[in-house]
């Protein structure tokens, strides 16, 4: 440490010298510099001259690739100016590394506006050799960390660079800038910023992380900015996927799920996102549900209209198994009416003709169907039984619908749909609790032979007549 400090003020007086000498002379005193700053106390300590001469340095490059490009198209002879670049960059960025000090100073110089334009004219070499590269990963590095921690440098930043900059990097060929421009774009969002992603000129940049985050499913950055800042604006959710492609569509649901997933919302502002996300997604299942039966069809056994229909029935499935943002989703009209009707209609198609929704139950054990529509009916009696959790209404309503009838029908052990008996038990338990209509109805089913008394049994249900009345219970509650 005290080596370092002891050279530092050297190699900031080699730097002054340098910045009208030579190229090669003032790369061997950048980097020099870039190495003292690896430490904190050589950081703490650097003064604003170092800096102001980095900044001209920084000029003077720019110059020159302006100068090359009127020249020479294939800029042929910018290797060293391109090494410079990248080990001012470096310079910069660990200097920036947890020292706010220094942060101001470079933003209050004018780094920023000059770094922005210096990778504007990086983008624009037609080059791809490893020493363009560098330097663009190297600048986008420097970015993120000025920008760390630092609301001005954040706010500078954006103003400089959004969102021309974000559209030219998040789509280049190459994985790490694309990683290290996601990483700028994180650390300068907050709600405000997510806001201005609304604007049609602006929502290309969103289009954009989702992209990545589809192609390059290692890149954390790409995730980080959907979950923690896309995903909690529902205006910009609901626009975005209006221009999805339904591949990406699929994308978008499964970092929704993932996220319904693992958070319970706690805040009200958390619940009015998730209650706004439920609105939503209930209303495109509701749209586009027919289009399940396409899989029906072996032609069409990879229609993406129809797997987004699964995937947004997933998600449903899961917002409303958490019992503390039920009651929204209970309440929200047609969501019901439309699960029992997409039951009866696969239900049908599959007596109809033998097809993936046909009942089976044929497998060894070794087998595995990889259908994609493989588990949909589990799922349609999972949501409906959620639906109807210690809600009297939707119990009610499922009866006016003949659903009950329809749901014991399914309870069969099915390949097909796997679990459908426990999801069948578990939707029987909650349509019939504290409701003796719905008990009669199915008491009645079973002593007229319409419901399958073996089928009663394996719910852990069975019939038995008190005073000329017929009353459903459950087998564990019998005296012994």
């Amino acid at each position: 440490m005290a080596a370092a400090m002891g050279a530092l003020p050297a190699a900031a007086a080699r730097l002054e010298r340098a910045v009208a000498a030579v190229p090669e002379a003032r790369l061997e005193s950048v980097r020099a510099l870039a190495g003292l700053f690896r430490e904190a106390q050589p950081r703490e300590m650097a003064e604003e001259s170092t800096f102001w001469n980095l900044l001209e340095i920084l000029k003077s490059a720019s110059s020159e690739i302006e100068q090359a490009y009127k020249v020479s198209c294939e800029l042929v002879d910018l290797d060293t100016c391109l090494l410079l670049v990248a080990e001012c960059f470096r310079c910069l960025r660990n200097a920036c590394v947890e020292c706010a000090k220094n942060q101001h100073v470079m933003r209050n110089l004018g780094l920023i506006s000059t770094s922005v334009h210096l990778i504007k004219l990086l983008h624009g070499i037609q080059i791809k050799e490893e020493l363009l590269l560098t330097a663009l990963r190297c600048s986008l590095q420097f970015l993120g960390n000025i920008a760390a921690g630092n609301g001005d440098s954040q706010n500078s930043i954006w103003k400089c660079a959004f969102p021309d900059l974000f559209l030219t990097c998040l789509t280049y060929s190459d994985e790490k800038v694309v990683a290290y421009c996601c990483m700028v774009l994180f650390t300068c969002l907050n709600s405000e910023k997510v806001r201005q992603l609304l604007d049609p000129g602006n929502l290309t940049v969103a289009l954009h992380v989702l992209k990545v985050y589809k192609e390059q499913l290692e890149s954390e950055w790409s995730f980080l900015i959907v979950t923690d800042h896309l995903l909690k604006c529902p205006e910009l959710v609901k626009a975005l996927y209006a221009k999805l492609s339904n591949q990406e569509r699929l994308t978008l649901l499964e970092l929704i799920m993932a996220e319904v997933s693992e958070k319970n919302p706690v805040t009200s502002e958390e619940i009015n996102v998730f209650m706004r996300h439920a609105d939503f997604l209930a209303g495109c299942f509701q749209d586009k549900c027919d289009a399940v039966l396409k899989l029906a069809s072996a032609a069409d056994a990879e229609d993406e209209e129809a797997l987004v229909t699964i995937r947004l029935l997933d998600v449903l499935c899961e917002m409303t198994s958490n019992n503390r943002q039920v009651e929204h989703l209970q309440a929200l009209p047609g969501l019901l009416k439309t699960a029992i009707d997409t039951l009866r209609l696969t239900h049908l198609a599959g007596k109809q003709t033998v097809n993936v929704f046909t009942a089976t139950h044929a497998m060894t054990g070794q087998e595995e169907i990889s259908h994609p529509a493989v588990g949909f009916k589990s799922h349609l009696i999972r949501l409906i039984g959620n639906l109807c959790y210690k809600n009297k209404e939707n119990q009610d309503k499922v009866y006016e619908l003949d659903g009950i009838p329809l749901i014991l029908d399914n309870c069969s052990i099915d390949d097909n749909n796997p679990f459908v008996n426990q999801w069948a038990v578990y939707a029987i338990r909650n349509l019939t609790e504290q409701n003796e209509r719905n008990q009669e109805l199915i008491a009645q089913m079973e002593e007229k032979g319409l419901a399958d008394n073996s089928a009663l049994e394996s719910m852990g249900l069975e019939i038995e007549k008190q005073d000329d009345k017929l009353i459903l219970r459950s087998v564990r509650k019998k005296p012994s």
